[in-house]
């Protein structure tokens, strides 16, 4: 296993309105890290964006979409008839700017039904003293609201560890010398998730994000504890009586043991967290050796879900529309990935997909560190940083305008 730590990632998010989570390909040089296996282990991004859009939620009148209402654009796309899952993004900007912030999410509201907020507890405000009823009402409920006053259904989903590297912890943790392996911080995110979920009443709640890459990239101690912690943390939601669905999410990519193999699949996680009633699924192909959508097997989800009763949904994942590193992409591919995606989505009857960045990042105005992995998924976006349209929007408006 690579012993390098991606170090100052949490910063980069922070300053990128929380922008929290990543992943990986072949070592594409420093930014990517081997599992103790010595495999690729992709450090995947998720996101989320409290300050940001707590301040706009707060402070900007917004034009309201109905629910229900569909975008014109058509695209020849999967040929599928009807879709089982829900569709949504999550509310990441291009840049720290608020307008730009709403004119994005206004944007993408017109084509999704729910929204994500996805991030690790706010670690330094908790270990200050401030309690999670202040943080989760300041800093999460205006976003949370915000969705809601656009019809959209609300997922949260909960990170004990740390998204932008997943053989280590959470960086202000770390920061702070202090661990998710105490019990004493894991009361801390128990409370959190509790105070989470009352306060802003998900739909559905993730406790761990990518278990099966923190087992294989990260310590025996420190996945110990991320079991046990999300396993606690359902126990107390559901003595709480939360209403939302629980689940963690893997990391499908490698479960599949990237594009080379062999299917290494999700036992462990399964029996790990019994508590699930559906599971997430992470998922980034361009990263794990992939180099063209149509490789992806059809049984690329649903062969996770293989003798379970679970169902499974996309939290997060997507496709570059253009070439960082050794990593070439393109707008076509990224198209033709949406489309390959439909087929994978029917054949696992997904409940839901996120494209969590709707837009892709402005790496120029963020102030990134040397050797920053933010670059590689700063294309996932449907939309340019000027919200432009790329192909693959029409694909994913061609998806949005079937039956459900």
């Amino acid at each position: 296993m690579g012993k390098r730590r991606l170090t100052r990632r949490g910063e980069v998010i922070a300053r990128t309105v929380d922008v929290t989570e990543r992943r990986s390909k072949r070592r594409a040089g420093r930014d990517l890290v081997r599992d103790r296996h010595g495999s690729i282990a992709p450090i995947v991004p998720r996101s989320s964006l409290p300050g940001l859009l707590t301040i706009a939620a707060m402070t900007l009148t917004i034009t309201l979409c109905s629910p229900g209402c569909k975008s014109s654009s058509t695209d020849p796309g999967p040929a599928t008839s009807r879709r089982s899952y829900a569709m949504g993004f999550s509310g990441t900007p291009p840049r720290i700017d608020v307008t730009v912030a709403i004119a994005a999410i206004d944007m993408w509201s017109k084509r999704a039904e729910a929204g994500m907020i996805a991030q690790s507890p706010p670690w330094d405000s908790l270990l200050a003293g401030i309690t999670p009823e202040t943080l989760v009402a300041r800093d999460l409920l205006p976003l949370a609201n915000y969705y809601r006053s656009k019809g959209l259904s609300l997922w949260l989903y909960l990170d004990p560890a740390n998204g932008l590297d997943r053989t280590g912890e959470a960086d202000a943790l770390v920061a702070a010398h202090r661990s998710i392996t105490e019990p004493s911080i894991q009361a801390i995110f128990r409370r959190f998730a509790v105070v989470a979920d009352s306060i802003l009443k998900p739909a559905h709640c993730g406790l761990a994000l990518e278990t099966n890459l923190i087992r294989t990239a990260s310590s025996a101690s420190l996945y110990a504890a991320v079991k046990q912690v999300a396993n606690d943390a359902a126990a107390d939601l559901r003595a709480r009586g939360t209403t939302a669905k629980l689940s963690v999410s893997v990391q499908v990519d490698h479960a599949w043991g990237n594009a080379r193999g062999p299917y290494a699949g999700i036992a462990p996680d399964l029996a790990d967290f019994p508590f699930i009633e559906e599971l997430g699924l992470s998922s980034y192909p361009y990263l794990a050796g992939f180099t063209a959508p149509e490789q992806l097997p059809a049984d690329y989800y649903s062969r996770l879900l293989a003798g379970t009763t679970l169902t499974a949904a996309v939290t997060e994942g997507g496709w570059n529309s253009a070439t960082v590193g050794a990593v070439t992409s393109s707008p076509e591919l990224q198209r033709r990935y949406l489309v390959r995606q439909a087929t994978l989505l029917d054949n696992a009857h997904a409940t839901a997909v996120f494209q969590l960045m709707f837009t892709d990042l402005d790496i120029p105005s963020l102030d990134l560190p040397q050797g920053s992995i933010l670059p590689y998924f700063a294309f996932n976006g449907l939309v340019d940083v000027h919200l432009a349209p790329k192909p693959a929007l029409a694909v994913w408006d061609s998806l949005y305008a079937l039956p459900r």
